[in-house]
C-alpha cells in the first residue's frame, strides 16, 4: 500500500528579500517570546536581518558545536528556561536545527509542552523540513550520535531567502547540496516510483544539478555574485531543489549513505555534509541492486542507460569539479579505525548494511576500505 505521511508545518516562505518582513510577522505563527539559536559565525546576519525585526525576542544561544552533543543541548534547554522562551527560531545549518529539534523534545519531556521551531536555514541539507535530529552521546568510552524522529519538532515555519547562504562558507554550502541529493537518493530506499517522494526528489537532484555543475571553481558565493558568475536567483533554486529532494521525510527511511555519515561525523567528527560527498556516490554502486529500477527516476538528469552508475558518476564529477573531499583522507582520521566504523555500523544499523545484498558484511568492509 502506498502511503504519505504529513508533518506539521504551517508555512515554507521562499523568495529574494523576504526575511526580513517574514521575520517580523513569525509571531502570527506562534513564534512569540523567541530565543534564537545560532553560532557566532552567524552574529552578522543574526544581528542585521533578524533580532531587529523579531518582536518579543528573550535572546540568543550561540554554544552549538558540530553534530549537537548531548551537553551542548541541555546547556540550550537551560538557556531556554532561564530566557522563559516559548518557541525557538533556529537560525543555521543541520546541526542547529538539530540542537532546537532536541531542546524541544527534552523540553515536552521536562515539561510536556514542545517549543516551536521556525526555521531560518543557511546550508542546503534540507533538515528544516524534517522531524529528524541526531544527538551526540558523549558519556560512554565511545561517542555516539543517535538518531530521534519526533514530528512534534518539525519546525512550524521556515524561511527562505538567498541572503541566509550568501555568506555560507563555500565548501560547507556546497557540500549541503550533497548532502541534499542524498535525501533525494534514499529516500527512494522504501517508496515506489509513484511516491509524491520520487517526483519531488528528481525534480530537486535536477535543479542541484543545473546550478552546481556551472558553479565556479574556489570563490566564493558573494564573490562569484559580484563577477557575475552565479547569480542570487541560483542560490534560490538551490534552497528550492533542498526542499524539494526532503519533501517527504516521514515516508522515507534513509539508507547506508546517511549511516556511515552519521558514524563519521557523529562518532568521529567529520563534517557532517561532507561525508556525503564521500558516501553517496559509492553507495549508490554498492546498492544498486538493491535500488533496481526505482533509481530510473533520476534518468532525466542522467540518461536512462545504467541509471545507478550514470547518476553515481555525475554527483562524483561534481563532487570533484567543485574540489569537495571525496576521501576519508582528507581528513584526520587514522585508517586503523576503519574496523571500529565497520563494527559500529554492523551492530547499529545491520538494516541498512543489508542493503548490500548477499555477503553484506565482507561487501560493507571492502566499501569503507574504498572511502579511504
Amino acid at each position: 500500500m502506498n502511503q504519505y505521511n504529513c508533518l506539521p508545518q504551517d508555512g515554507v516562505f521562499w523568495g529574494e528579500h523576504i526575511l526580513q518582513s517574514t521575520v517580523a510577522r513569525l509571531a502570527d505563527y506562534g513564534i512569540g517570546h523567541a530565543i534564537t539559536f545560532t553560532v557566532e559565525p552567524l552574529a552578522k546576519l543574526n544581528q542585521t536581518h533578524v533580532q531587529p525585526n523579531l518582536k518579543q525576542g528573550v535572546g540568543t544561544f550561540t554554544d552549538l558545536p558540530a553534530h549537537a552533543p548531548d551537553s551542548a543541548i541541555q546547556q540550550g534547554l537551560d538557556a531556554c528556561e532561564r530566557a522563559g522562551a516559548e518557541s525557538i527560531i533556529a537560525l543555521g545549518g543541520g546541526s542547529v536545527l538539530d540542537a532546537a529539534k532536541a531542546v524541544s523534545h527534552l523540553h515536552h519531556e521536562r515539561t510536556g509542552r514542545f517549543l516551536p521551531i521556525a526555521a531560518l536555514p543557511t546550508t542546503l541539507s534540507g533538515s528544516e523540513f524534517s522531524h529528524y535530529f541526531g544527538i551526540t552521546e558523549t558519556d560512554g568510552a565511545q561517542k555516539f550520535k543517535r538518531s530521534y524522529a519526533v514530528r512534534e519538532t518539525t519546525p512550524k515555519v521556515v524561511v527562505i531567502d538567498p541572503v541566509l547562504v550568501l555568506d555560507t562558507p563555500r565548501a560547507l554550502l556546497l557540500s549541503s547540496a550533497v548532502k541534499g541529493m542524498d535525501h533525494a537518493v534514499e529516500g527512494m530506499r522504501k517508496v515506489t516510483k509513484e511516491h509524491p517522494h520520487a517526483i519531488m526528489a528528481a525534480s530537486g537532484v535536477a535543479r542541484f544539478l543545473r546550478v552546481l555543475e556551472k558553479w565556479p571553481k574556489a570563490t566564493q558565493t558573494r564573490e562569484a555574485i559580484e563577477k557575475g558568475l552565479v547569480t542570487t536567483d541560483d542560490l534560490l533554486q538551490l534552497q528550492l531543489a533542498a526542499w524539494q529532494c526532503y519533501f517527504s521525510p516521514a515516508s522515507v527511511i534513509y539508507g547506508l549513505s546517511h549511516r556511515i555519515g552519521h558514524i563519521l561525523g557523529g562518532t568521529y567528527g567529520l563534517p557532517h555534509s561532507a561525508t556525503s560527498c564521500i558516501t553517496l556516490a559509492p553507495v549508490i554502486r554498492a546498492c544498486a541492486d538493491f535500488y533496481g529500477e526505482k533509481l530510473e527516476v533520476f534518468a532525466a538528469s542522467v540518461g536512462e542507460d545504467d541509471v545507478a552508475t550514470q547518476l553515481a558518476e555525475k554527483i562524483s564529477g561534481v563532487v570533484k569539479t567543485l574540489g569537495l573531499p571525496d576521501r576519508v583522507s582528507a581528513f584526520d582520521l587514522d585508517k586503523a579505525r576503519l574496523p571500529e566504523v565497520a563494527t559500529l555500523l554492523k551492530k547499529n544499523y545491520p538494516n541498512e548494511v543489508a542493503d548490500l545484498g548477499a555477503g553484506a558484511s565482507a561487501k560493507l568492509d571492502a566499501l569503507l576500505e574504498s572511502l579511504w
